[in-house]
């Protein structure tokens, strides 16, 4: 897992993230197939494909199965910016330097996904990964644009680097539509998160009080620990638009919980979901944890799957 963080994006990018899926589907027994380029809009990924556009590196949707008809479903979907220039609201050199780093929720859903199917969970497993590059080129996708999404919301840029949620909301409405017992994502999301927790602690959102505490009991009993943050509905006001059904910024305001919010916007009331916002680095040397890429509450996760399922 570390390893694909660190990787530059020069040797990561969309078709390599796709390559990793496909290792791991060939080691496992698991089915793999990507949605690449225009066929994005042809399949109604319309948000992933505004966001990857620009690139000379075609965005997709990477979908891995795995398991058995008769087992639980589980859903794992993971945010694969290979790169975040911020688009046309670009971000500041100190702000892009690490960026090769903001496709680190996907790694951290592959190499869960690798747990699940080498430790042979019971399960029927989903995995997707939107990969893209957020690139600035003469079609990147632009401030007041109007997309479209999956789930037939409209949704008005308000700002292009809060293009994570827009990659992740057209994957989790795929996810739902495949009725799992659960869904989780994992993504680089907001620096809100890690101002309001630091680098260590990835910030839990979920809907199911009962996900939510067996993944903080999963995270004390591994050492690994999540910190759950509350999705307060109230706060979709900070995403309203006046000519589209939600923006996808709009306030410095309580950003993780905004983010969070707006994914949860495009997942059926009632379906059990869980949101976590890491990371997924180390800016120094510290014993056992070199700097770089680093998995944050994955062995956690695990721990929370195998007491659920197993």
């Amino acid at each position: 897992m570390r390893d694909w963080v660190n990787t530059p994006t020069e040797d990561m990018g969309p078709q390599q993230l796709e390559d990793a899926a496909r290792a791991l589907a060939d080691a496992h027994g698991a089915q793999v197939e990507a949605i690449t380029g225009d066929e994005l809009l042809k399949q109604n990924f319309p948000a992933i494909h505004a966001v990857g556009r620009a690139s000379h590196r075609a965005p997709r949707l990477i979908v891995l199965r795995w398991g058995k008809d008769s087992d639980p479903a589980l859903a794992l979907v993971g945010k694969g910016v290979c790169f975040d220039t911020g688009g046309l609201d670009i971000k500041p050199a100190d702000g892009m330097r690490n960026m090769k780093k903001d496709m680190g929720g996907a790694a951290h859903a592959l190499a869960l996904a690798g747990l699940v199917m080498a430790q042979q969970l019971p399960v029927r497993l989903t995995l997707l990964i939107s990969a893209v590059e957020n690139a600035i080129g003469p079609d990147a996708f632009r401030p007041g644009e109007i997309i479209a999404t999956r789930k037939g919301l409209s949704v008005e840029i308000d700002n292009t680097d809060a293009e994570g949620r827009l990659v992740l909301c057209d994957a989790l409405t795929f996810a739902g539509e495949q009725k799992p017992d659960l869904v989780l994502d994992f993504a680089t999301l907001t620096g809100a998160a890690r101002i309001a927790l630091g680098p260590d602690l990835p910030a839990l959102f979920s809907n199911d009080d009962t996900v939510a505490q067996q993944w903080l009991q999963a995270g004390d009993e591994t050492r690994d620990p999540v910190w759950r943050m509350p999705l307060w509905r109230p706060y979709l006001r900070y995403l309203s638009s006046g000519v589209a059904d939600l923006a996808n910024a709009g306030s410095r305001m309580a950003g993780s919980v905004t983010a969070a919010l707006y994914l949860e916007r495009f997942l059926e009331n009632d379906q059990r979901w869980a949101h976590l916002d890491v990371y997924a680095w180390n800016d120094g040397e510290r014993p056992g944890r070199p700097a770089g890429g680093e998995a944050l509450a994955l062995r956690s996760a695990w721990a929370m799957l195998k007491a659920r399922y197993a």
